[in-house]
């Protein structure tokens, strides 16, 4: 919920904290203000100026030569390429000298050879979002009303010298999501009263009822539904305060009519419609649910195929909105509208959440059906927007209203004592200072001694039981008044379990080879579920997922990896490395909780190394992200134990992929993605890993041991190997390993060759061998024994012959 400073003030008198304190305030009562917005904090030099004349640019095809009065005496020349802008228009000019958004300053220069003071602005350069900038503005400047004063700060005009607080309010604060459900709060924190909207309507000759009649068929559904009717409206932009109003809130102007309920949507919280009622084509409202397959063109020109669980508002025959997410194009209000119709209705919250749903349409209107409204203030929402409609659009509003109602209201009561109180929150509070928080809620109660029978208001809902209010109590007091106390008895301190331990070095030595650590959602989609994954599992799906993208708990950590890749090279970052130790989730059988097991990956892409000074640069390949992995294995003191098999696995490439396998078990792979995959993802070039973290940290190591720096030589033999081009490295390494016994103390591979010179179907692939025995000097013949070994072992294993 975005909160305008200043038009939280018209409803409870904050002059008295600046939105920086009141934010604060807000956040210690338990509703966590996220960030404040200063829109013109950094800009100046911003005003009202006048355009006296606008002539064609001499060198330009669409700029355009204009003298505007800025209020300093003569008129400045400003060109500007807007093509709105005309002569008698009243604009915002940004003075030479002046700031914009992004902090951009702006100066007198030459623009094809013309001189230019200053510039005539959008909203868009002014940091307005261009989706909430109305529509015949989107595309060039916007033009302030006539009676604009001329040299007046343009600023304090658009209200852009406000603050505007953003609420993250939990769904059980749905009294929040209303200007005065805000002051209500506001009000309780400060202690101050709230100051309602006044609505005076003008009686009118013409009742509402001879012009429209109401009935409901599932009453469940629609236990109160209310219809007004507005003649002679015109329709127009909004005034200027109202649009700078929806904007600060997130909301693009349309019109006086259709700006005044989305107003009282943000003032009361109350959704409201408005109905084209020429266009309506009866004089009836039939409240019903659909029918299966019939269809609806909704307001954003969709054509939607509606179910029986789906409620609409119809003409007595066809649809004309659907019920709390979206009215319908065939009774939208347009220009040449005269007469309103307008809704103003109770809808149950699971129906409307339906539909919202399966249509994929989460409207302002709809997230508060969702949350909760409060009843009791359909009606004074409807008599408010009216009021407005009949001032700004001219409108007379016809005597009564027109309602179907079977919506019965329990008043809720809760009685608590202040002994009770204090037990449950550990505090010494005075019945004055329970009786005091209870006003400053404006919660009406009857205090009997120490109890309290507290009255909870419509508005909130959320409060039934006791806890409740004990809760509010807390808030009220403050959390940071409450007293604290540690528990009795001895204290142990604590520490890192192994595991634990093994996990930080993980981090460190992935930190240290350059990558960043990334945490991704656990839920993913159908699409995805399956791609990459080391173990099957069938998918375990949510019951009710906020979305398509996040239904079903992961099998692999790669899928969310790449689509944080392709977030940055989209942004222009095209050098990616990134890891994320986290769980996945593998079924054990429908209604059994799901195995949880720890995962690392990683992916990487773009420049390993780059050192322009030195003019080094070192491109993510295969063998960088191996390497990688092997600094990390030999630090848990597992490399021994690691070996490399090629691998095809769904979703990397056939040719640079390789499972990894400790004693001889797979923990996971190494590779490439595949090309088919990342045009899934919209990347390039991506290595990538995923590793059974808890296999891999769980394997016993043997403790370190330290051994004698040798102060015997080695001796190191080389050799090429001519083999069949299938067999790989580390076939043959393994072999050598075996066949070299105590004296072969390191293998290493130095080259791999295929060409003209050795026979198709061949390769070539170097060994150095080196031999040591730390008690002696070895001699020639000793290592050639062994050595002479080694390449028998080869021969007969692998089929290898030296390389002549």
């Amino acid at each position: 919920m975005l909160v305008s400073y200043k038009w939280l003030g018209s409803y409870v008198d904050v002059s008295d904290v600046t939105p920086e304190e009141l934010a604060e305030k807000i956040t210690r009562t338990g509703i966590e203000v996220e960030g404040i917005e200063q829109k013109g904090a950094t800009m100046k030099n911003i005003v009202v100026g006048h355009v006296l004349t606008c002539i064609d640019h001499p060198n330009s095809d669409h700029l355009h030569l204009c003298q505007v009065d800025i209020g300093e005496g003569e008129p400045v020349q400003i060109i500007c390429g807007a093509p709105n802008v005309a002569a008698g228009q009243k604009v915002i000019v940004a003075k030479p000298g002046a700031r914009i958004g992004g902090n951009v300053k702006i100066k007198k220069g030459k623009i094809r050879g013309e001189i230019s003071n200053g510039m005539i602005c959008s909203l868009q350069e002014l940091g307005i979002e261009g989706k909430v900038v109305p529509k015949e503005y989107a595309d060039g400047i916007y033009v302030l009303p006539e009676d604009a004063k001329v040299g007046s700060d343009a600023l304090a005009l658009l209200n852009m010298d406000d603050s505007v607080l953003e609420l993250s309010l939990t769904p059980n604060r749905a009294d929040c999501m209303s200007m005065i459900g805000v002051a209500y709060e506001t009000a309780a924190i400060l202690g101050k009263k709230v100051k309602l909207p006044k609505i005076t309507l003008a009686p009118s000759g013409e009742k509402a009822s001879d012009y429209i009649s109401v009935k409901v068929d599932t009453p469940e559904d629609a236990p109160l539904y209310t219809a007004k009717v507005i003649k002679n409206v015109k329709i127009g932009p909004s005034p200027l305060w109202l649009q700078t109003k929806l904007m600060a809130a997130g909301i693009r102007p349309h019109n006086n009519v259709v700006d005044v309920t989305n107003f009282i949507l943000l003032e009361y919280g109350q959704p409201l419609h408005a109905f084209d009622y020429n266009r309506l084509g009866s004089k009836e409202i039939l409240v019903r649910r659909a029918k299966v397959g019939e269809k609806i063109i909704t307001l954003d020109d969709a054509e939607r195929t509606l179910t029986s669980e789906h409620l609409v508002i119809t003409n007595g025959q066809e649809p004309v909105a659907l019920a709390g997410v979206m009215g319908g194009a065939n009774s939208e209000v347009t220009n040449d509208t005269s007469t309103i119709l307008l809704e103003s209705a109770y809808f149950d919250s699971h129906v409307i959440r339906k539909a919202s749903k399966d249509h994929g349409l989460r409207s302002e209107a709809s997230s508060r059906y969702e949350k909760g409204i409060d009843p009791l203030r359909v009606r004074e929402a409807s008599e408010r927007a009216c009021a407005l409609i009949a001032e700004i659009a001219g409108g007379e509003v016809l005597d009564g209203m027109v309602v179907h109602e079977t919506l019965n209201i329990e008043p809720v009561t809760v009685t608590i004592e202040r002994a009770k109180v204090n037990q449950f929150l550990g505090t010494n509070l005075s019945v004055e200072t329970v009786a005091n928080i209870l006003a400053r809620l404006q919660f009406p109660y009857k205090q009997d001694g120490d109890a309290f029978v507290v009255d909870i208001p419509s508005r909130r809902w959320d409060i039934t039981i006791k806890e409740d209010l004990y809760e509010e109590i807390a808030r009220l007091y403050g959390y940071d008044n409450i007293p604290k106390t540690l528990p009795d008895g001895a204290q142990t301190a604590g520490g890192l379990t192994p595991y634990q331990k093994k996990r930080r070095i993980v981090r460190e030595i992935l930190e240290g080879a350059g990558l960043n650590q990334a945490v991704t959602y656990s839920l993913t989609s159908e699409e995805k579920f399956a791609h990459f994954t080391l173990e099957k599992s069938a998918p375990i799906k949510l019951a009710m997922p906020m979305s398509e993208e996040h239904a079903i708990l992961r099998l692999s950590l790669l899928p969310h990896l790449l689509d944080a890749v392709a977030y940055n090279k989209a942004r222009k970052n095209d050098h990616v490395a990134l890891f994320e130790t986290g769980a996945v989730f593998i079924s054990q059988g429908e209604n059994i909780q799901p195995k949880e097991r720890e995962h690392l990956a990683g992916v990487m892409t773009g420049l390993y190394v780059n050192h322009p000074w030195q003019g080094e640069k070192r491109v993510v390949d295969f063998y960088v992200v191996k390497g990688i992995l092997e600094a990390l294995f030999e630090k848990l003191q597992v490399h021994s134990r690691i070996r490399y098999e090629k691998a095809n696995i769904d979703g990397m490439h056939p040719g640079q992929t390789a499972t990894i396998l400790l004693n001889d078990e797979t923990i996971g792979f190494v590779g490439k993605i595949h090309p088919n995959m990342e045009k899934q993802y919209d990347v390039k070039n991506v290595f990538a890993f995923e590793l059974d973290l808890e296999q891999l940290l769980n394997t016993e190591t043997a403790p370190l041991a330290y051994e004698a720096i040798p102060r015997f030589p080695s001796i190191s033999r080389d050799i090429a190997l001519i083999v069949d081009k299938e067999k790989s490295a580390g076939e043959l390494e393994q072999i050598i390993t075996e066949a070299g016994g105590k004296l072969l103390k390191e293998v290493k591979v130095f080259d791999v060759y295929q060409g003209d010179k050795v026979e198709a179907g061949k390769k070539s692939v170097a060994f150095t061998l080196t031999y040591l025995d730390p008690e002696r000097t070895l001699t020639d013949d000793e290592v050639t024994k062994v050595h002479e070994k080694v390449l028998a072992a080869l021969h007969e294993k692998a089929g290898a012959e030296l390389r002549k």
